[in-house]
């Protein structure tokens, strides 16, 4: 009996285990589809990343010609003010040669009048204390006791 039941266990313990191996096998013609489709994958990507090339490679060359367009509008601008208007409305305007509207700056700092943000408050005086000084804004002629502290938390 030990025997019988030995073989059936054998013969199905072979047949689960064909079966598993049939479910998980990896033919050559899975192997291709596979490959075929990383290949795709990657044609697509590399279309995409050259379209997003161009497009901003595009961008730049309208920004380009926006920026001429502007300049040119300006100084006919600039030339009409002075041969047609009063010297005051011509000398708001800079003078039609120039195109100092559109030179950079070579200093930062005189590029943008704006500054950026301090850590710190602006001292009235050399020997005030600093808003990230400890005591800053403590009244010391108030002396606080633990009374005090208690009586307030319990509000």
């Amino acid at each position: 009996m030990i025997w019988l039941i030995s073989i059936g266990a054998f013969a199905l313990g072979t047949i689960i285990g064909l079966l598993i191996a049939s479910r998980l096998s990896v033919t050559p013609s899975k192997i291709k589809d596979l490959e075929e489709q990383i290949r795709k994958l990657k044609d697509s990507h590399s279309e995409y990343r050259d379209s997003v090339s161009d497009h901003f490679s595009m961008t730049a060359e309208l920004v380009q010609h926006m920026t001429e367009s502007y300049r040119d509008v300006y100084q006919h601008l600039a030339s009409g003010a002075q041969d047609l208007c009063s010297g005051e409305v011509a000398s708001k305007l800079l003078p039609a040669e120039s195109d100092a509207v559109f030179e950079t700056a070579s200093n930062p700092e005189e590029a943008s009048p704006l500054a950026p943000p301090r850590d710190y408050a602006a001292k009235q005086r050399p020997d005030q204390k600093g808003a990230l000084a400890e005591d800053f804004g403590l009244d010391k002629s108030v002396p606080v006791n633990d009374e005090d502290i208690t009586q307030s938390q319990s509000k």
